[in-house]
């Protein structure tokens, strides 16, 4: 059996990210923010294995480290 895949809501996806759920479609708008699936022509859901790749992209070891611009 395929394994299934996890999908969150806005709420569920920004209380992961410890962000208001205000935030995430602001990131959207701009392109920043894990990537998301659009349901229809109205919901938003988040993949599991997308915010965590996300989060990872996010990983830095100093403050000093430049990231993204």
């Amino acid at each position: 059996m395929p394994e299934q895949i996890r999908l969150l809501n806005n709420t569920e996806t920004a209380q992961i990210l410890g962000i208001s759920p205000r935030t995430l479609p602001k990131w959207r708008l701009r392109g920043d923010g894990p990537s998301f699936v659009r349901v229809g022509r109205r919901r938003v859901l988040y993949r599991l294995d997308a915010i965590e790749e996300y989060l990872s992209t996010r990983s830095r070891r100093s403050t000093s480290d430049p990231g993204r611009v």
